[in-house]
Parts: structure tokens; sequence; C-alpha cells
């Protein structure tokens, strides 16, 4: 068997996404996804332009050896774009193997280690009775355990809060400035997390992300203070690139830390893991070089009891969730898995094997990744420029992202 076509479809259906399918030349074919927000085009065209003409007349189903030549072979290893491209590959060829073998992905990687996955999804409000009943209808839906995001007073913007209806962290056109104030958060997201605590319980897992915003001793200070609330998770509390950085926040902290939706490989996160310093690895199939690479990340993991977090928001693709879902249900150190859901064009284009009940998601059981796009319709949604935003002190300082 040989691969005779790899084409890029970009498209928009709400947002934008970037896939690969591969074709063969016994006519069967594998999706994956490259969709690197903000970053769309440069993936397509290391797709389109380096990696796909040299899949020409290989064999799809030596997926560890097409792995290696992708990231070898190219000698520029590792990056987001590097990783996303060869991700796209790599689920592709899973893909096509489960059809191949007639099987769901799960079942080749070594079956299910459980039921089903658990998913969280996000509770966001301008203030803290918005965001409570933003927490009660996710509780309605059957989330076990809800991300909350809130506005803080005297800041006008907050990355990660809703500007009214479905949550969406990109934003049409160039990106947009945001002013930010570390003090004024860190004196009130605990009232948040309090509230919720009052109102609901402690039977719903309760998650919060600090998007990278803090420094070592500001994200120490943050995680001592919410200790009683028993978050589940605080997410990218400081930015990462100073793996050694989380040795202060360990040090101050007993509140269970997650980080790595920005990391690309595991040597992104190798002291983070061996050191202990986070409880939670956060890095996604697409942007992580794809299954095979993140069952290295999941099985390293393991040997440190740090457990999966999959990143999962609506800038990755269903074909990416579809992918998460079969690596979720396998993984035996699995944590949980961020769900946002999609816009409804998005599951136009893109027919999933994949489905939500009552907190919990499963891959399903068609053969491969379960995933599959109306080409037609996805070029009916050409793409349009989205960013996400871009944080800065009062004082005008860049931070952040």
């Amino acid at each position: 068997m040989k691969i005779i076509d790899a084409e890029v479809i970009v498209c928009c259906p709400g947002r934008n996404f970037v896939t690969l399918k591969i074709t063969t030349d016994e006519g069967v074919t594998g999706l994956g996804d490259g969709t690197l927000n903000g970053r769309e085009l440069s993936v397509a065209s290391y797709l389109k332009d380096h990696v796909c003409p040299l899949l020409i007349g290989r064999d799809p189903q030596k997926i560890e050896d097409i792995w290696q030549y992708l990231y070898r072979g190219a000698y520029w290893r590792r990056g987001p774009v590097t990783m996303s491209a060869i991700a796209a590959v790599d689920m592709a060829l899973w893909d096509i193997k489960g059809k191949l073998a007639n099987m769901p992905v799960y079942q080749l990687l070594g079956g299910a280690s459980r039921e089903h996955v658990m998913v969280y999804s996000h509770a966001t409000g301008r203030d803290i009775p918005e965001t409570l009943d933003a927490f009660a209808k996710y509780q309605e839906k059957g989330f076990k355990a809800i991300r909350a995001q809130c506005g803080v007073p005297g800041m006008k913007s907050v990355y990660g809060v809703s500007k009214g209806g479905a949550y969406e962290p990109a934003t049409k056109g160039w990106p947009e400035e945001q002013v930010w104030n570390t003090e004024k958060y860190l004196n009130f997201v605990p009232k948040l997390f309090e509230a919720i605590r009052e109102k609901f319980g402690f039977d719903t897992h309760l998650l919060h992300d600090a998007h990278h915003r803090l420094t070592p001793i500001e994200a120490a200070r943050l995680g001592k203070s919410v200790e009683d609330s028993r978050l589940f998770w605080l997410e990218d509390p400081t930015p990462a690139e100073n793996q050694e950085a989380f040795r202060l926040i360990r040090q101050h902290t007993t509140t269970p830390i997650a980080v790595g939706e920005v990391f690309n490989s595991i040597w992104d996160c190798k002291q983070l893991i061996e050191e202990q310093l986070i409880d939670y690895i956060r890095m996604t199939i697409t942007h992580s070089g794809g299954i095979t690479h993140m069952r290295r990340i999941a099985d390293f993991a393991a040997m440190y009891q740090v457990r999966t977090g999959s990143h999962g928001p609506s800038d990755l693709s269903p074909v990416c969730m579809g992918a998460a879902l079969h690596f979720d249900l396998w993984a035996p150190n699995f944590g949980m898995q961020e769900y946002m859901g999609y816009h409804e064009q998005t599951m136009d284009v893109f027919q999933c094997g994949w489905s939500y009940k009552d907190g919990f998601m499963h891959p399903g059981d068609k053969p491969g990744l379960g995933v599959e796009i109306d080409e037609e319709l996805a070029k009916k949604y050409p793409y349009e420029p989205a960013y996400l935003p871009v944080a800065r002190l009062e004082d005008g300082t860049l931070w952040n992202w």
C-alpha cells in the first residue's frame, strides 16, 4: 500500500481549521488536524510545501518510521508549526490504520482503560452572579467538572471571559490588546471560588486558568489563597519556558498545577514531570506531534504520577477532539479532558462519531478516528484572520502571550 495524495484543507466554519487528508492507492483516506490558532496558514504552507510531497509513495502503515522521518529529517526540530504539521500526518495515518484494521484507534493503542472520558467546560461571566448562573447551566447539562472565569472589577476585559453568548477565545481581525492588573486579579478571584463553593458545594470539580499571567511568587500566593476551595487544578499559573520556576510555586501551595497547552515536545515538560512540579500535563494531540508522541509523554508522566489533561478548545478541530478521546480512553494515567464544544457550522462540516452525555465523552467505535469532513461544504467557509488577545500591564508593559 502506498500514499498517492496528501491534500491540505483550510476552512472557517465558525473558526479556522487546517485539515490534512491522506489518500492511499487502495482508496482508504485518513484525516489529521494541523490547526494552530493565529498561525494556521504557516502550518498549511509547511504541509503543502515541505511535508506532503515527501509522503507520496510511502507506506501509510509505517507510522513510527514516518514520524521519525519528519521529525529528524527536517533537521530543524520541534516548534509549534513543525509539530502541528507532524501531528496532522500522524493522526491521518492512525485514522487509516484503524480503517484497515476495521477498529477504532483506541483499540489499536491497547484498548480502553475506562468506560468513558470525563470532560470539563467553561463557565464565564462579567461578574460573580453571572458566572454562578453559567456554572448552574453547565451543571444542568451534566458536567461533573467546570472551569470558572470571571470579569475582575476595574479591568475592562479579561481573557477567558465571554463577551456574551458562547465563549470563544479568538477574535476576528488583528489581536486585541487588553489591559491587565495582577493585584486586582489576585485580590478578587478567591472570592469567585468562595461564592461557587458556598452555592454549589464540593461535589463538582472546580478548575481555573491563570493564562500564564503571574510571576512564580504571585502564582504561589494565588494557589495558597484558594486552597480551601479545593480546585481540581490551577492551570498555566506562570509562563513555563523556565521549568525551574514551578519549584517556587510547589514550595508554597498544595493546589494542583496543570500546564502544557503551549508545549510542543516531551522536552518542554521533562523537568516539570521528573521533579513532580506539576500534577497534570495539558499538551494537545495537534500541537505535540500527534498520538505517537503523546503516548510517549503519557508513559513518561505516568512514571512520576502526573496525569494527562489535554487542551481541548474550539480552535482545535473535531478531528483533534476525536484523536484526543481515543488517546484519553486508552491512557492509564488520564486525568481530565477539556471540551468547549463547537459552532453549529463546524459540526455541519465535520461529521463526528464521538459523543457527549452527562459529563462524559466517548470517541465511538467507528473504524479509525471516526471523524469525516464534507469538503464541498468546507469550501463555502474560506479562511478569516482571527487571533488570541495580547495582555499588557497598566503601565504598557507587554505581558503573557
